[in-house]
């Protein structure tokens, strides 16, 4: 079971078959998701309708929906940053910034081959497409991100579909492996157990005298 918005759902059966991956669900089992769910979900009324069926009841008035490991007034403040950043209009993107982004990438990434094309792959030639291509992987690298958050286009369609042509075709690694592991990151960045950024043997990682905090 999860809170959202103080309703509480049984996603026994539905975390299987959930969009964003098991993982991510799983890892909020028993604690209070609102804020995972509504940095998550770009249409919150069509996941609402899949919401609906696995309501199974609501917290009592004096029960409190964050858990008692939680710091209430930095969740509160938290929502509040997030309300007046949403009303600044700081979280809709400037889609001709991104076009741009993208014709740029695909510009220097022509020219690194037509260099080695026209001129060989003699050392000057060589290390001048290099440092084109290393530019324009960059750039995609960081477009596929913006993507992948589905933070580019209203419809989540074409955000899943620009980002498996920046992320698989120009960069040549899987969208949907980033996806899953990005967002478990950002579900609950530094857990570890539940970070797969941090989910790494004893010997290759250590934070402090712990690894992290576990929630």
């Amino acid at each position: 079971w999860l809170v959202i918005h103080r309703k509480v759902y049984d996603i026994s059966h539905f975390y299987r078959r959930h969009p964003g991956g098991a993982r991510l669900l799983v890892s909020h089992a028993g604690q209070d998701a609102t804020d995972a769910f509504v940095a998550f979900h770009v249409d919150k009324v069509l996941v609402s309708k899949y919401l609906k069926p696995l309501q199974i009841g609501e917290l009592a008035p004096d029960q409190p929906s964050i858990e008692p490991t939680k710091n209430e007034m930095l969740v509160k403040d938290f929502r509040e940053l997030r309300a007046t950043v949403e009303r600044m209009g700081l979280l809709e993107p400037n889609q001709l910034f991104f076009f741009l982004l993208l014709a740029h990438i695909l510009l220097l990434d022509t020219a690194a081959w037509l260099i080695l094309f026209y001129f060989g792959t003699s050392l000057l030639p060589f290390i001048f497409s290099l440092l084109l291509l290393t530019i324009s992987q960059v750039q995609a690298s960081w477009l596929q991100h913006d993507l992948g958050h589905l933070s580019v286009f209203r419809k989540t369609k074409w955000n899943h579909l620009l980002h498996k042509f920046v992320m698989c075709h120009l960069i040549g690694a899987s969208a949907k492996w980033w996806t899953l592991l990005h967002s478990q990151h950002h579900a609950k960045p530094n857990c570890f157990h539940k970070d797969p950024d941090i989910d790494m043997h004893p010997f290759l990682f250590t934070l402090g005298k712990k690894f992290s905090v576990e929630v």
